[in-house]
């Protein structure tokens, strides 16, 4: 279960937040709206395909970029113990030039039994493009010519690099959705295959993200809420939680929102931080600094209780003491606090919320009158970048 406070560390309290005619208007314009439908077709060869991995690999190695990865691995993050490695391994790559990282990964690599997963619509993207080069070294070295048995592509099955490769070598594919942007893909075979490698259930994934489509009231209410902000001058928004666990969540709320939003000059800069240990860094600054940020606190209850008999009190209870305290202490400083409390982490409250932030992200964009789908101020990095590398 999830509730929403949106008013008692707010300054505002709005009236009217039915943005129903925008979301008439999304439909219409049928720009990149496939993450809408929630589209379940390809679950059942999303999870056979996961089993016949597991049971083959010690690794499981996720190659991709931004959208391509982000939204796995905020779901299986937020869901895998601290310390118990599991098998398969899940792990990541292709989102950096780290020679360091890359060198250190295929060394691990070398006495693995492993199983990739390249994500790239394109195929083109530098940092994974260069990854999978030098992954694909080692696994013809491992495995000869079985080696195409152990790539799975997700791509674009119209057409591009990776397609094309995948259909020479013989790699099997999932679809990179022609109507989904990067960023909103983590409920297709984008995110659910690592997913559901890593052993959790994508269903109930569904079964959250269809409860938030069906009550849709808070997410407008908080659309509307951020947007009154920013015209009242708060133009950051700092994600806060206070379970780690949950910190590359808001590192994918960050993408969402950035890419989505960020253009012509406008919009809020999303920012985030992992409390309390950031209240010893950002704390000061955020109750005595400039005056143009709020907080959007993402908390999620635990049931493995801890006495602390000092207190008379649970290490959880504890939390949320500090979790409400800096947020009376923020809004009595003139920042105010969205409040979003789950009863626990679970697979079907992460569903709702990566639909919840997803509708929001939509809309928002829509207010600012500026396409949630494309990002393209990220070319012009890309643009110099290669034009370098050919010199």
């Amino acid at each position: 279960m999830i509730t929403f406070d949106f008013q008692k560390y707010q300054y505002q309290k709005l009236d009217n937040y039915d943005l129903e005619d925008i979301k008439v208007k999304f439909l219409e314009d049928n720009q990149m709206s496939g993450w809408y439908t929630l589209d379940k077709s390809e679950l059942a060869r999303i999870e056979s395909t996961a089993d016949r991995i597991r049971e083959n690999c010690d690794v499981f190695l996720v190659i991709g970029i931004g959208g391509s990865y982000m939204g796995a691995k905020a779901v299986i993050d937020a869901m895998s113990p601290y310390f118990k490695k599991d098998t398969p391994e899940v792990l990541f790559a292709g989102y950096q030039l780290s020679s360091d990282y890359l060198k250190d990964l295929l060394d691990y690599l070398e006495d693995k039994e492993v199983i990739v997963n390249v994500i790239s619509k394109s195929g083109t993207t530098l940092e994974p493009s260069i990854t999978f080069e030098e992954v694909v070294k080692l696994l013809k070295k491992k495995y000869s010519q079985d080696y195409a048995k152990r790539v799975i592509a997700t791509t674009s099955l119209v057409s591009g690099t990776l397609l094309e490769e995948a259909q020479k070598n013989g790699y099997e594919c999932f679809a990179v959705p022609e109507n989904i942007g990067g960023r909103f893909s983590v409920l297709s075979a984008v995110g659910l295959l690592p997913i559901a490698v890593a052993g959790y259930e994508i269903e109930d994934l569904f079964r959250g993200a269809e409860k938030a489509k069906e009550n849709l009231q808070d997410c407008y209410y908080y659309t509307m809420l951020r947007h009154t902000l920013y015209q009242e001058g708060k133009v950051v928004e700092s994600f806060d939680i206070y379970e780690p666990k949950l910190a590359f969540f808001a590192e994918w709320l960050k993408q969402l929102f950035g890419e989505s939003q960020g253009k012509e000059g406008k919009a809020i800069l999303p920012i985030s931080t992992v409390n309390t240990r950031d209240l010893h860094s950002l704390g000061q600054y955020y109750q005595e600094g400039k005056d143009i940020l709020f907080s959007t606190t993402i908390f999620a209850h635990s049931d493995r209780r801890i006495e602390l008999e000092k207190y008379q009190k649970t290490l959880d209870q504890v939390n949320k003491i500090a979790m409400e305290s800096v947020a009376q202490a923020h809004y009595e400083g003139h920042l105010p606090t969205n409040i979003i409390e789950m009863d626990e982490i679970s697979m079907e409250n992460l569903g709702y919320l990566i639909f919840f932030f997803e509708m929001s992200a939509m809309l928002g964009s829509y207010l600012l009158e500026v396409p949630y789908y494309d990002q393209p101020g990220v070319n012009g990095y890309k643009n110099i970048l290669h034009q370098k590398i050919k010199e």
